[in-house]
């Protein structure tokens, strides 16, 4: 698609907010920084490759990414906005091959990731009936943010993402409180909250608003989330064993490939069950010693 293009649907552009790395030049291993942690086995500062990315753009540790230590790299996701720089903002042109297009190149990809994200958002409350009352102006921000997609590395470089974000959140929480408005009995409010390690094996918090809520390492197994909003919550290491998120409300794919869960945990369609989960495991009773 070029710039110059007309919006396009939010159907069309649904499949464009999916990562196809083939397609990209290794942006998020390059233009992003991070730290030694139980995330990153190394640091690495913004604009520096990373030292697994070789020179067809391609992770050299893909496939053991967890048991190489960089756990981080597989809950990230830039929402297509890799290819989206890659391939339209600079038709094509790599940082290696046209180095000049470097420190622009990676400074409009973490924009063009907010953009994108937002737009996977928007079209996810698009998708729910509920919160039909504001469609009309989702699909006015969606048209807003598609065509600002679309503009070019100076443009995308000069924009005021903070505020973008404030005005479309605006939107996405009146579609939440609709769609959750709909459920029977008090809902939880625990927006922001500090749940960091937090036991709440079956807890109830159908329908709860956990937006961005750090739920680290939190016990959640057994917990109904069902209808949930956990737009920005931080799930990574909670345990999501036999947890029933069916029908949460903003749930991405980076969220539940940053928990553990196995296959009694309940998805939505749409959403993958991450190959690191595990199916749990039963006793061993014939075993001798066993328990």
């Amino acid at each position: 698609m070029s710039p110059e293009s007309p919006v396009t649907s939010p159907a069309e552009v649904r499949r464009d907010l999916v990562a196809d790395c083939a397609s990209c030049f290794g942006l998020c291993c390059v233009a992003l920084p991070f730290a030694a942690s139980a995330d990153f086995a190394a640091d690495k500062a913004a604009g520096q490759p990373c030292g697994n990315l070789g020179a067809d753009f391609r992770c050299g540790i893909h496939a053991r990414l967890r048991e190489s230590g960089y756990s981080g790299c597989t809950v990230f996701d830039c929402f297509g906005a890799g290819q989206r720089v890659s391939q339209v903002t600079f038709g094509g042109r790599d940082w290696r091959s046209s180095p000049a297009t470097a420190r622009e190149m990676f400074a409009v990809f973490p924009v063009m990731r907010q953009l994108h994200e937002l737009l996977w958002y928007v079209t996810e409350a698009l998708a729910l009936a509920p919160a039909r009352p504001v469609h009309g102006e989702l699909r006015r921000a969606f048209g807003d943010i598609e065509r600002l997609t679309r503009g070019g590395a100076d443009a995308l470089g000069a924009l005021d993402v903070p505020a973008l974000r404030d005005e479309v959140n605006e939107l996405l929480l009146r579609a939440s409180e609709l769609v959750r408005a709909k459920l029977p009995g008090p809902r939880r409010n625990h927006r922001g909250a500090d749940l960091v390690g937090a036991a709440l094996t079956g807890a109830n918090l159908r329908g709860a608003s956990l937006r961005g809520a750090l739920l680290v390492a939190a016990d959640l197994r057994k917990a109904d989330l069902r209808t949930a909003d956990l737009i920005g919550a931080d799930l990574r290491d909670a345990d999501l064993t036999g947890a029933d998120l069916t029908g949460a409300v903003f749930l991405t794919q980076a969220q539940v490939n940053a928990a553990r869960g196995d296959a009694t945990t309940r998805l939505s369609p749409g959403l993958e069950r991450p190959a690191h989960w595990r199916a749990r495991r039963r006793p061993n009773r014939g075993a001798r010693g066993g328990r």
